[in-house]
């Protein structure tokens, strides 16, 4: 029972909340605690007002609390979900995921956004199997039809999921993402294609809409795949332009903020401190450039029986900002540069490790998969000594085209523009120079024509550094059950192959711009073609 004192408290914090004044919210909700501590919406309203002011550290307890609280209300316990999710407070989070409420949730929304809360912390069987339910409770509609045919995917079912994607597309004809996943299922032919029809919705399309990008997107893929390279290019071309409109990229503060990052590391801020005891089952970091082959290298490693693959995780980046106390958006920015000379980095790596090692199970490695940590690899290599740190080294042009053919939405925003597509690959590139110079082996460099090409050399060698031995079979990737989140996640199912590897040459006058940027640079030999 609510008491007097706790309702106005309540009513203080939403008129506040009302016009924005944090701080008065943020008192009377504490205040409002103070008398009813297991009042879990005020501790989530809390914990995001204090997220608001840039305070981590609070947030994540508030949340922890709420979590101990929530009690059997389902659309409460989905609410503390979310926000778990948002602090990275993973351990926790799939705890809650597991509790009774959940298992006999029978109402479609509840679940569909649960399946989302799944699909972030890279649980995608329990994803497909909430979408399921969410189904079977009548739940439907364009946008659940295209997250079902998403998860169908990610979990291996092609066949499934190319047909919740055209149920998608028949509730919703011009929606741009369900059009591309579906041109990207299967490879078309002259006498199966859907080019009339993409042709026809980019015309009715918004402009400048993600909608008009993907279909644009989709329309390049199948007229790529029926050898149309001239048209494909202009639709690529097209589809780029509008996402590179949308989003814009500052190439110039990107380089910035990587020269100061690179001259922490010179001087020394990541370098280990001392021998620090490791205990229980440690990551294998696979980082580098989307696209790079990644996923490849982890499907083969996590073939083996004492490594785990466990996704493309936020875990670090999260500790980080736990660290600093500094809530924000992105994996690094200017103030959580500012911080890292003073970070404890033992605590980070500790509190990286209690919340990821569950994903372990019994086995004594795990990957996380995630290309952004790659900006990191400094903080990584001093705040988790045992930690494994490979990185996929790709053909400049290769990996740029790469990058450039692929619509990741808002994750990638230097990808839409080939002079900005440059300037990122020079600004990364260089980054990877300064934390080889300052950390002396740390960093396993793979190259991805060689694994493609003598895969089994490449496993070895890696597999030596797990104090591990390659087991039967471990290089095919076909063999690999688990989920792939990635753009590679059809790819995967093929098998190791090197078709990819000179791919871009199809389109290398149209990609001549890119070429030279990259030779300006210094980056690849002026007259390679």
């Amino acid at each position: 029972m609510a008491s007097s004192a706790g309702a106005l408290h309540w009513q203080t914090a939403q008129a506040a909340l009302a016009r924005r004044d944090l701080g008065v919210a943020a008192s009377a909700l504490r205040a409002l605690l103070d008398v009813e501590p297991t009042h879990v919406s005020a501790r989530v309203l809390l914990a995001g007002t204090v997220l608001a002011n840039g305070r981590m550290r609070e947030a994540v307890t508030q949340l922890q609390l709420a979590a101990r609280d929530v009690g059997d209300d389902v659309a409460m316990r989905c609410r503390v979900a979310q926000a778990l999710l948002r602090v990275g407070a993973h351990r926790e989070l799939h705890a809650l995921l597991r509790h009774p409420s959940v298992t006999q949730c029978r109402d479609g929304a509840t679940l569909a956004l649960l399946a989302h809360v799944h699909q972030s912390l890279g649980e995608h069987a329990d994803a497909l199997a909430m979408m399921q339910r969410a189904q079977a409770c009548g739940f439907d509609g364009p946008d659940f039809g295209f997250f079902l045919a998403v998860q169908l995917q990610f979990n291996g079912r092609l066949d499934d999921a190319a047909q919740a994607l055209e149920q998608a597309l028949l509730l919703s004809p011009g929606y741009g993402r369900a059009a591309l996943t579906r041109a990207r299922l299967r490879r078309q032919s002259v006498s199966s294609n859907h080019v009339d029809q993409l042709r026809q919705q980019l015309q009715r399309s918004k402009p400048e809409s993600e909608d008009r990008a993907g279909l644009a997107f989709a329309l390049y893929k199948e007229l790529e795949d029926l050898g149309d390279t001239d048209a494909a290019w202009d639709a690529l071309q097209y589809g780029n332009a509008v996402m590179h409109a949308r989003l814009r990229h500052d190439a110039n503060a990107e380089a910035a903020l990587y020269a100061q990052l690179g001259a922490l590391a010179a001087q020394g801020v990541f370098a280990a401190q001392g021998t620090d005891t490791v205990q229980g089952p440690q990551p294998i970091f696979v980082l580098g450039l989307p696209r790079s082959g990644t996923t490849v290298l982890e499907r083969m490693l996590g073939n083996h029986s004492q490594i785990v693959s466990a996704g493309e995780l936020n875990d670090f980046g999260h500790q980080l900002r736990w660290g600093a106390d500094q809530a924000g958006r992105s994996l690094l920015d200017a103030g959580l540069l500012q911080a890292f000379p003073t970070l404890d980095y033992a605590q980070i790596g500790a509190r990286y490790l209690e919340q990821t090692q569950w994903r372990a199970g019994s086995a004594r490695w795990y990957i996380d998969k995630l290309p952004a940590n790659a900006v990191a690899i400094g903080a990584i290599a001093r705040a988790l000594p045992g930690a494994l740190i490979v990185h996929l080294v790709r053909e400049p042009m290769a990996v740029c085209f790469s990058n450039y053919r692929a619509l990741f939405g808002d994750s990638y925003a230097y990808s839409y523009d080939l002079h900005t597509l440059a300037r990122h690959y020079q600004a990364y590139h260089g980054l990877m120079a300064q934390w080889r110079a300052a950390l002396p082996g740390r960093v396993i460099d793979v190259d991805y024509a060689q694994m493609v090409r003598d895969p089994s050399t490449v496993l070895q060698q890696l597999m030596a550094r797990c104090g591990l031995d390659i087991e039967p079979g471990q290089i095919d990737i076909t063999r690999n059950a688990a989920a792939s989140a990635t753009l590679s996640s059809v790819q995967v199912r093929e098998g190791v192959h090197s078709r990819n590897v000179e791919e871009w040459r199809r389109y290398a006058s149209q990609l001549e711009p890119l070429r030279q940027a990259l030779s300006a640079a210094g980056l690849i030999d002026v007259g390679a073609h």
